[in-house]
């Protein structure tokens, strides 16, 4: 009976992250429009470029970046742990990031 409320409460968690992660983007959206604000362009345009200039963080387009109201989401994949950390530290000497979310993943074996 307990690990059957657990499993509910863990649901319930789940539904309402969801639930506020798309409010969040919903807002942004009317407040922006769908191409976004232009704020959040820069950023990533100014991520992007700091990022191509690594060229040890591998081919084009393994590391994405999006920004949505100040907040840079990061997703891809890099091959160590180190890449990783110039990533971040790309993003956070950025100015107008408010925050990130580190969605990379280190994988030694994607460079093969």
């Amino acid at each position: 009976m307990r690990s059957v409320r657990l499993l509910e409460a863990s649901a319930l968690v789940a539904m309402l992250s969801s639930a506020f992660s798309g409010c969040a983007g919903m807002s942004e959206y009317r407040h922006c429009g769908y191409g976004g604000c232009d704020e959040d362009a820069k950023i990533t345009a100014g991520i992007e470029t700091q990022l191509s200039q690594h060229r040890d963080l591998g081919p084009p387009d393994h590391v994405y970046v999006q920004t949505l109201d100040g907040v840079v989401y990061l997703s891809g994949n890099v091959l160590t742990a180190m890449q990783r950390e110039t990533v971040l530290t790309s993003v956070h000497g950025t100015p107008g990031v408010t925050r990130t979310v580190d969605n990379l993943f280190v994988d030694a074996n994607s460079g093969k």
